[in-house]
């Protein structure tokens, strides 16, 4: 049976879907399962709304981030774009950074993913790499025309200047 957040995931807009959840903040940790989950069509709405709704560096994600990190790689990409539109959000345990490039890295190399999930990817590469400048070379060495070239105009222009601001 669909819960009340379930029903109001799928029903609503997204001025709604925050409302909701201010007006039920006990539901914040059944939304987070929610996202944690690959209950589709639920999950991504539901990463999607984490992502709408949170402070940065909210603490009730603090707890799940390996969790989020860890299905980076199990999720389609809507909801990959979400989990790292959050973790982007989020100040990251030195211990989990490893981990969390790994996981853009594969996603970055994915040509075959959405233009959006790779810019996401990317933009997570780069901050983890703004905090250990000695990735830039490995990161440049990311930024191949053969990883670019697949990218939708837009999201060309703005990865050259993020790639610019390396260097």
């Amino acid at each position: 049976m669909e819960t009340s957040l379930e029903y109001t995931l799928l029903h609503s807009n997204k001025e709604a879907m925050i409302s909701y959840i201010e007006l039920h903040p006990t539901e914040f940790e059944e939304l987070i399962a929610l996202a944690l989950s690959n209950k589709q069509p639920y999950a991504w709405r539901a990463a999607w709304l984490v992502w709408g709704c949170m402070e940065d560096n909210d603490k009730r994600i603090g707890k799940h981030l390996l969790s989020m990190i860890q299905l980076l790689g199990k999720v389609k990409d809507g909801h990959q774009r979400n989990l790292i539109n959050v973790i982007l959000k989020m100040e990251i345990a030195q211990k989990y950074e490893g981990l969390l490039f790994d996981a853009c890295v594969a996603i970055w190399i994915s040509i075959e993913k959405q233009s959006s999930v790779r810019f996401k990817s990317f933009e997570c590469i780069l901050k983890l790499a703004k905090k250990y400048p000695e990735l830039y070379s490995e990161v440049l060495a990311l930024a191949q025309d053969q990883y670019i070239e697949p990218l939708s105009e837009g999201i060309k222009k703005s990865m050259n200047k993020m790639i610019r601001s390396l260097q």
